[in-house]
């Protein structure tokens, strides 16, 4: 697999965009989060096998991102002044124990300690395989982002279909075949991390980022003010997404009686839908501009968001699908934005991002689920409505590209 991968890649033109290693990290990025989606999928199971409420359901998304959050930065920084190209396929592994683990766990203390493995898996992979896809774009960053995060929300929207049909047939120990593929990922990114490896031996250097760069013409503080704002805006959208991923099922049951398999497969649509919105985010980032798409995903989901909590299941489902598409083509434009902001510290700003992004879906389930058993499923579905209204703040976002707002 390795030679499958490095070898065309060493013929490629330098500045070109190099899609084979940008199509092997989507395609790990897949790998990688079908198989951190399967924890909100179980949730169902685990709630009734375990006798869990709400907010101990809330804990176990915590325990996910908080670990991810808090290592994705360390990462990152640590990647930008030393890259490690082998350090995806490591991450992997700790992905594969948490697998076994979770498969296995009979108590609370040990699903959070699945899932906080997981979540290690994860803050070793995005941050670096971030900067890698940046790195073999060719220039092309808006591009590159998009194909490796569609990679991420494919994978995000396989989990509720794979815990239908496979896990909750199986039951919880159906995971442990989740493994096989964490093993499969392992084999791939070891295959990416050699073409770097190659690739920077060819070049007769090492890559050493300027790390104290910022875009030009911006002081250092209206840099660290844009990201920011950047960072709100990131919170908007996770928090409200950490809402759907982690509650849509309830929500569905609850209000309008349906099965946990049809919520499975309805959570799926609106996850499908995020995937195919973040592809379109970032090309359309390169065309016409970042801020047009931040404004638009953003801002432009709120009529959506508030008539959400007051339809029928149609309507409801209709909904889901515009709010995933638009919604998610943010990201994407946001963390390019921020990249070009400090083009020395890619792999920083990407930690950064990913992190706080698991960090508010982590704090936004367990903020939302004890909201949950405090009030009702719906009242949480109406009060995250108006999150999307803090797009509002794109307004401060100075203009870092050519092209003219």
């Amino acid at each position: 697999m390795q030679k499958q991968i490095a070898a065309p890649l060493g013929i490629a033109a330098a500045e070109g965009t190099v899609f084979a290693v940008v199509g092997a990290l989507s395609f790990s990025h897949l790998l990688n989060d079908t198989m951190q989606s399967l924890i909100p999928a179980l949730y169902p199971m685990l709630k009734s096998n375990l006798g869990l409420s709400f907010s101990e359901v809330g804990l176990i998304t915590l325990a996910f991102q908080l670990t991810a959050s808090l290592m994705q930065p360390i990462v990152g920084l640590v990647t930008d002044r030393r890259p490690m190209p082998y350090s995806l396929a490591a991450g992997m592994g700790s992905t594969l124990c948490g697998l076994l683990l979770l498969s296995r766990a009979g108590s609370l203390p040990l699903v959070l300690l699945a899932a906080a493995m997981i979540g290690f898996g994860s803050a070793v992979f995005h941050p670096e395989a971030s900067r890698m896809a940046r790195y073999a774009s060719g220039g092309r960053h808006g591009l590159a982002q998009s194909v490796f995060q569609v990679g991420g929300n494919t994978g995000a929207a396989l989990g509720p279909l794979l815990a239908a049909f496979v896990v909750l047939p199986g039951g919880q120990r159906s995971v442990a075949w989740f493994a096989l593929i964490a093993l499969l990922g392992m084999a791939v990114l070891t295959g990416v991390g050699t073409w770097f490896v190659r690739r920077q031996a060819a070049r007769g250097r090492r890559a050493r980022p300027q790390t104290g760069a910022v875009a030009p013409g911006l002081s250092r503080g209206r840099v660290v003010a844009s990201v920011g704002v950047l960072l709100a805006l990131i919170f908007s959208k996770f928090f409200y997404l950490a809402g759907i991923s982690s509650y849509f099922t309830f929500y569905l049951m609850q209000k309008f009686g349906v099965s946990v398999r049809d919520s499975q497969i309805d959570l799926f649509i609106f996850l499908a839908a995020t995937a195919v919105g973040t592809f379109f985010g970032g090309p359309l980032g390169d065309r016409i501009g970042r801020r047009y798409v931040i404004w638009g995903s953003i801002l432009g989901v709120l009529p959506f968001t508030l008539a959400l909590p007051y339809v029928g299941l149609t309507a409801t489902l209709v909904l889901a699908v515009p709010i995933g598409l638009i919604l998610s083509s943010a990201f994407p434009a946001i963390l390019v934005y921020a990249q070009e902001l400090m083009p020395g510290r890619v792999g920083t700003i990407s930690g950064l991002f990913f992190g706080f992004a698991f960090g508010m879906g982590g704090l936004g389930a367990a903020a939302l689920g004890e909201l949950a058993d405090l009030t009702s499923i719906e009242t949480v579905y109406r009060i995250c409505a108006f999150l999307p209204a803090i797009g509002l703040l794109t307004v401060f976002l100075p203009n870092v590209e050519r092209r003219p707002l």
